[in-house]
Order: C-alpha cells, then sequence, then structure tokens
C-alpha cells in the first residue's frame, strides 16, 4: 500500500464523515423549520418526532436497512472493516454513516406534512417500517444497482439521481402524502364552501434559521455524494457542486419571492422559504453537470413550481403544514426530469420509469402501513385534544408555558 493511496484514503474517510455530519446537521434545520411552521401549542411534539425519528431511522438502518440497500451483511456483523481488502476508498464505516442520515432526511420530510394532528407513536411507528424497510428497498433498486423485482435495472434504463431528488425527497413525500390522505385535514383548515383558511405558525425566526440550517447541511449532502475530494477531479467536481447547489437555493428563493408578490401583492416570507428549499431539492439530482446559470434557472423553476403546487393542493383539500409534499415531491420529480438537459448518461425516459418506481412503492406501502397502524392504534389524536394541542396530549409539557398556560 503506497503512502499516496493512504493519504487519499484517509482524506476522503475525513471529508465522508465531515460531509455526514453536515447532513445531520439538517436534522435541526428540519425541527426548527417544521417547529417554527406549525401553531405554539404543537411545538413539543414536532421537537419530539424529530429526534426520535432520527434515532429510529440510525437504528433501524444499523440492523437491517443497509444490508437490504447494498446486500450482504448488516452493520451489527461487521461491515466496519478497514475496507482495504474489498477495494475500498474510504472507510465503510464512512459509507453506513453518510446513507444513514440519508434515511433520516427522507423520514424528516414526513413529519411536517402530518404535523398538529397526528398521534405520536404512531407516526414512529410508521418511521420503523419506513427506515427499515421501505426506503431500503427503493433504495436498492437506484442506488443499490438492483433489478426492480427482478424486471429491470434503472440504470440500464438511463435513470440518474447523483444525490437523491427522488430517492430521497420524493421518497419522503410519497409516505408523507399517503398518511396526509388516511389522515384528513386538520380542523378549520378549510371551509364549507371551498375557502382555505390560513393556519400561520407560531415562529418565523425559527422557521427562517431551520431553512438557513438546511441550507448549510446541503452542501454535505450534495458534496458528500461526489464520494471524494483527494485528487483534482474530484476536488474540482466538489466545488462545482457547491456553487451550484448554493446557486439553485439562491433561484429558487428569489423566484417564489417574486411570484408570492404577483400573486398575492405582499412578500411572503413562508413562500420565500420553501422556494429555497425548492431549489435545493431541483439541484439534489444533477448538481455536477449544469453551468451555474442553469443551476440557477432550474432552482427558479423549482421556486416558481413549489408555489403553485402548494396552492393546488390546498385546493384539493390535501393539508400540508410545511408544504413538504410540494417542496420534496413535486419539485423533487422537477429535479430528476432535468438530469437528462446536462446529463448525457441519462435519458427522459430512465428518469420517468424511475420516479413512477419510487413513487409507486413508496406510495403504495406506505399507504398500506399507515392504513394497519390507522385500524390497530389510530392515527389521530381526538378532536379535544387537537383543540388543547398535541403538546399536553401526546408529550404532557408545553415549549411556551408562561404563554400558553393558566398555570402560575
Amino acid at each position: 500500500m503506497t503512502d499516496i493511496f493512504q493519504l487519499q484514503y484517509a482524506l476522503d474517510t475525513f471529508y465522508f464523515l465531515v460531509c455526514g455530519a453536515f447532513v445531520m446537521w439538517m436534522a435541526a434545520g428540519f425541527s426548527m423549520l417544521e417547529a417554527g411552521l406549525v401553531r405554539s401549542k404543537n411545538t413539543t411534539e414536532i421537537l419530539t418526532k424529530n429526534v426520535a425519528l432520527f434515532a429510529i431511522a440510525c437504528t433501524m438502518y444499523l440492523i437491517c436497512g443497509y444490508a437490504i440497500m447494498y446486500g450482504g451483511d448488516t452493520f451489527l456483523s461487521g461491515i466496519a472493516g478497514d475496507g482495504v481488502a474489498d477495494d475500498w476508498t474510504y472507510a465503510p464505516a464512512a459509507d453506513f454513516y453518510f446513507q444513514v442520515v440519508f434515511v433520516a432526511t427522507a423520514m424528516s420530510i414526513v413529519s411536517g406534512s402530518v404535523a398538529e394532528r397526528m398521534k405520536l407513536w404512531s407516526f414512529l411507528l410508521f418511521t420503523v417500517v419506513m427506515t427499515g424497510y421501505i426506503y431500503p428497498m427503493e433504495g436498492a433498486w437506484t442506488w443499490g444497482g438492483a433489478s426492480v423485482f427482478g424486471m429491470y435495472t434503472l440504470s440500464d434504463l438511463g435513470f440518474s439521481d447523483f444525490a437523491g431528488s427522488g430517492i430521497v425527497h420524493m421518497a419522503g413525500a410519497s409516505a408523507a402524502l399517503a398518511g396526509v390522505i388516511l389522515l384528513g385535514a386538520r380542523k378549520g383548515k378549510y371551509g364549507p364552501n371551498g375557502q382555505v383558511n390560513a393556519i400561520p405558525g407560531a415562529n418565523l425566526p425559527m422557521a427562517t434559521l431551520g431553512t438557513f440550517i438546511l441550507w448549510m447541511g446541503w452542501f454535505g449532502f450534495n458534496g458528500g455524494s461526489v464520494l471524494a475530494t483527494a485528487s483534482v477531479e474530484s476536488a474540482n467536481a466538489v466545488a462545482m457542486v457547491f456553487l451550484n447547489t448554493n446557486a439553485a437555493a439562491s433561484g429558487g428563493l428569489i423566484a417564489a419571492l417574486i411570484v408570492a408578490k404577483l400573486l398575492f401583492g405582499k412578500a411572503d416570507l413562508t413562500m420565500a422559504l420553501n422556494g429555497a428549499l425548492a431549489g435545493l431539492v431541483a439541484i439534489t439530482a444533477e448538481p455536477s453537470t449544469p453551468s451555474a446559470l442553469q443551476a440557477t434557472l432550474f432552482g427558479a423553476l423549482g421556486g416558481v413550481l413549489v408555489v403553485f403546487s402548494i396552492l393546488t393542493l390546498d385546493k384539493l383539500k390535501l393539508d400540508d403544514p410545511v408544504g413538504a409534499i410540494s417542496v420534496h415531491g413535486v419539485v423533487g420529480l422537477l429535479g430528476l426530469l432535468l438530469v437528462p438537459v446536462t446529463n448525457d448518461g441519462s435519458t427522459f425516459q430512465g428518469q420517468l420509469i424511475g420516479a413512477a418506481t419510487i413513487f409507486v412503492w413508496v406510495f403504495v406501502t406506505s399507504y398500506i402501513a399507515w392504513y394497519v397502524i390507522k385500524t390497530l392504534i389510530g392515527l389521530r389524536v381526538s378532536e379535544e385534544d387537537e383543540a388543547n394541542g398535541v403538546d399536553l396530549a401526546e408529550c404532557g409539557m408545553e415549549a411556551y408555558p408562561e404563554f400558553t398556560s393558566s398555570k402560575i
């Protein structure tokens, strides 16, 4: 083993771990964003969901998820070797760590969509199924390279998803959509004559902080997916991915802000925040091949699309308190369809088949899982608990007791 190889191995492993830590930090971003966009009486429960789902995702992926997705033994069976004998260019344990935080990201998307009316333990039970089986199976067909039920291999069809617009984000949104359909809307969200009643979030500074944390974490999400940095070629690729990721987020925010001004006559902060996230989702499928201008335009397309998607879902009475289905699902599909514009190794047909495979698998299996949970223990809290806030009903404590409680 040469000294140069050892140095590259060490640097690539270190880079992988740091990027994984950035992605882990996105869990804090989702927590702050979702907590800021719900009412104060539901803050503690949504924070509990976010910290608990992260722990459950990490544990389930350790037990079985990684093995399902990539084959072989589970991590508990000794995958954490030095990796050199298997021709790895970085430590296998680093690969597991980087992959597991992606699983948690997919599950975090579900959390905000079902906020303010779902039972905590029903959500956590679904988390076990999603992170231990549903996500790893579709991951095996995409990044794992396995054939879909022995019928076709997505990579052979020209499917490409660099960092997970479809594999992570659209998958999380598909699971969320199934849950929202079975769960129903929050009380008072939609009027009898079809009107949509706004339910403002309690803490927009917190939501803005969450967006900035997610924006920062996305550099690890996309940048780490280069899988290396210890050569001139990989270092240049990482730099371009960082540049395009930032450009797309900026384009998405600006476009969403302008559209909101044209539609509502006001600068809607929540639309601007979702626009930035939409830009990030749109570029995630392929951040390495576009120019900076193309990345900005792709992000802007995502920013425009997310505003109209949020409005459309409300017309369909699909209540998504944080807009996650639009940001991660609708724009996730857009991101997949933009890949062939700059990546000659992909095809529109392959992207469509890959997107359909991910959506159908995750939506159908999630719907079944949600339905079984609904039958066994129920999904929704009582009307009284929803009115009083799920913090007290599910967690027994309030996030802001001095403001919401009459007790001294």
